[in-house]
């Protein structure tokens, strides 16, 4: 066959192809543990972060000891023993027919169209005390979805911390979401109001600290009004009647069910 044929170098441009995807093929078999280790680890760490729990200087397991996992459905606000803490992925429930829960028209504060039914809650404990719940909300920003967890206190309406993992907004403007000093500003603040009214909204501008609904209130980002918006609704959506009222006004009542 001569050098400059088209058949050999078609032959040739083949047996490269085959062997590239044997190679990347192997590479993401061989890669795939390490992989799902390392985004459990660092889904541990931003849990840990929500909750102000984190410390780079101990492993994670031993700061996540004295966290426990558990799956609520929100469609009754009780824990659920039919899935397994360890594998389930609310993010593949939504879009499974049996698990998913398309939103009513109306409904869709935080632009998600479906979520699942259940969804994996973290309770920080201490014994048999509940310390602290932590929740994972995600909804619509300018260009993403917004993914974080926010960490309430034991009286389930006072944040204690509230952190975004995952997102595309803008950075320098809607990506100001992962400011500390933005991130700052949300410990100390209130879900629900004394009527059990979800209050807690981000405004635009800054907050009038003399007011008495200061402290349902977060200051706004400068110049990304869409993102900062998006981060109050998904709050006020996942607050909501269908996110996870149901479970925090239990818990508030009856405390946790072992």
């Amino acid at each position: 066959m001569s050098r400059d044929s088209t058949a050999k170098i078609l032959t040739v441009a083949f047996l490269l192809c085959v062997i590239c995807s044997i190679l990347v093929s192997a590479a993401a078999v061989g890669l795939s543990e390490r992989q799902q280790r390392n985004k459990a680890a660092e889904k541990k760490k931003n849990i840990l972060m929500a909750a102000g729990l984190y410390d780079e200087d101990m492993s994670l397991d031993e700061q996540f000891s004295t966290i426990q996992t558990r799956i609520v459905d929100l469609q009754s606000g009780e824990f659920s023993s039919d899935y397994d803490v360890a594998s389930f992925d609310s993010r593949v429930a939504a879009r499974e027919p049996e698990t998913r829960f398309v939103i009513p028209e109306g409904q869709d504060l935080a632009g998600i169209k479906a979520h699942s039914r259940y969804q994996d809650v973290y309770m920080v404990m201490d014994g048999d005390a509940l310390q602290q719940m932590i929740l994972p909300v995600y909804g619509k920003g300018l260009w993403s979805t917004m993914y974080g967890f926010i960490s309430l206190d034991a009286d389930m309406t006072t944040v204690v911390g509230f952190a975004f993992y995952e997102h595309g907004e803008t950075p320098g403007l809607g990506g100001e979401i992962d400011n500390p000093n933005w991130k700052n500003l949300w410990p100390g603040k209130r879900i629900y109001d004394d009527q059990g009214k979800t209050r807690i909204e981000v405004v635009k501008g800054t907050v009038d600290r003399g007011s008495a609904n200061a402290i349902y209130q977060v200051d706004g980002l400068s110049g990304a009004t869409l993102t900062a918006r998006g981060v109050g609704n998904l709050l006020q959506y996942w607050m909501g009647q269908n996110g996870y009222r149901l479970l925090l006004a239990k818990l508030k009542q009856e405390g946790v069910k072992q």
